[in-house]
């Protein structure tokens, strides 16, 4: 970093102090009287954050045949639930102060179950409702755990951050690759491969229970931040997340589809699908720290924009014989845009104030960009009838992300007041 944006102790203190909530921050340390049943909660709650985005991915060609469901309509399938993410997680902090986060994770993990069986049960008109359900479940339960473990793991942030990255990623690869053999092995059903993931929910539920009620005592003083929406640095943080993200959705959404569309079967996609997310649980670890070499993060943000292309390419256009190969490139890249992605809204923030309402903008604006993806996908499927002029979407993608990230890996911070209310 330059010097005039060296962190100082007290700056790194705040940053694992702070809220994800936009406004509000903690300022005593909380006393949690069992940690390990909170972080087992945490984990469980993480492993479902994704299960209801990856797991209709291997069946989506299934599913529409069965529904009669157009490409365009499969594109809106998979573009609803990402779309949601954003829409929806504005509401996690007005959620939290009037109920409390712990009560909030709980309501929403039931939320979440019953989208779940609803788009699972209900013919065309449940699967687009549950599908609403699930995602904006999942973006008010996004916005929330970050919070949870800044304010009781403060000590172990970023570790604790790594774990519930992980368990996020373990929970997609979990769900890509089991889905189409659970249907197969009740009866060719996809309604249940679909629908059996509300028994992961429930046990979050479950385990999550003993939070609610906790009262951590902390005072909390509210500020107001200004002019990250002014600031171009903030947008660039904001673009970069969504331009990945929205990468990072077409292949949950498409990629088995694209898969099956050159030969494979349902389960091979899956499985492919599976692999390449299991490998993110190492570069979403490794990329960050690399990143923290360099006096910026630009080069790293090329890399491994670069790999992803490379993985995406691969994929799509080259022989099938390295389809494990490309996919596991595509998992190497995708895993860094990812951490990257949320370690820059922590880099470009001058302290813990702004790093919340920088958190909020790039999720609620970017997840809500990233949406436009998966639907590009399923239109120009639908006009083309084919998936080779899917390569160019990717490319404008790609290319937005890396001039985005170019601007975000400065080592400069956005530039916003901050001012108690």
């Amino acid at each position: 970093m330059n010097p005039e944006t060296k962190r100082t102790p007290e700056l790194e203190e705040l940053l694992i102090d702070a809220e994800a909530d936009d406004d509000v921050v903690q300022h005593t340390p909380p006393h949690v009287t069992r940690p390990w049943l909170l972080l087992l909660g945490l984990i469980l709650v993480a492993l479902n954050l994704r299960p209801a985005l990856s797991s209709m991915a291997p069946l989506l060609s299934e599913v529409s045949a069965s529904l009669g469901l157009s490409a365009a309509k499969a594109g809106l399938l998979t573009t609803l639930p990402v779309l949601c993410l954003g829409l929806f997680a504005p509401l996690a902090p007005v959620l939290a102060r009037r109920f409390g986060a712990e009560r909030v994770v709980l309501g929403i993990l039931l939320t979440l179950a019953a989208g779940i069986i609803l788009r699972s049960s209900f013919g065309e008109v449940g699967l687009f409702a549950g599908s609403l359900m699930a995602g904006a479940s999942i973006g008010i339960i996004g916005v929330l755990l970050p919070g949870i473990v800044k304010r009781d793991f403060a000590r172990q942030a970023g570790a604790m951050t790594g774990v519930y990255t992980m368990a996020l990623c373990l929970g997609a690869a979990l769900a890509a690759g089991a889905t189409v053999p659970l249907s197969h092995y009740f009866g060719d059903s996809w309604n249940i491969g679909l629908g059996f993931w509300i028994l992961p929910a429930l046990v979050a539920a479950l385990f999550w229970l003993p939070q609610v009620g906790q009262r951590h005592g902390a005072h909390q003083v509210a500020y107001r931040v200004r002019g990250l929406l002014r600031d171009p640095l903030a947008w660039q943080v904001t673009l970069y997340m969504g331009l990945q993200s929205s990468l990072a959705y077409i292949v949950f959404g498409w990629l088995p589809s694209i898969l099956i569309g050159r030969g494979l079967t349902a389960t091979q996609a899956g499985l492919v699908l599976s692999g390449s997310v299991i490998v993110q649980l190492a570069s979403s670890l490794v990329a960050p720290w690399l990143a923290m070499r360099g006096k910026d993060q630009r080069l790293a943000i090329v890399v491994v924009m670069l790999l992803t292309l490379g993985g995406l390419f691969g994929c799509l256009y080259a022989p099938l014989e390295g389809l494990w190969g490309w996919a596991i490139l595509l998992g190497l890249g995708q895993g860094g845009t990812f951490s990257l992605a949320l370690t820059l809204i922590v880099l470009r923030s001058r302290d813990a104030h702004v790093a919340a309402n920088l958190s909020s903008m790039a999720q609620g604006i970017g997840y809500t960009l990233a949406s436009l993806g998966p639907l590009a996908v399923g239109v120009v499927h639908d006009w083309t009838g084919g998936w080779a002029a899917v390569g160019w979407i990717f490319a404008v993608l790609g290319l937005g992300a890396v001039i985005a990230g170019l601007g975000a890996g400065r080592a400069q911070y956005v530039q916003a007041t901050c001012e108690k209310r």
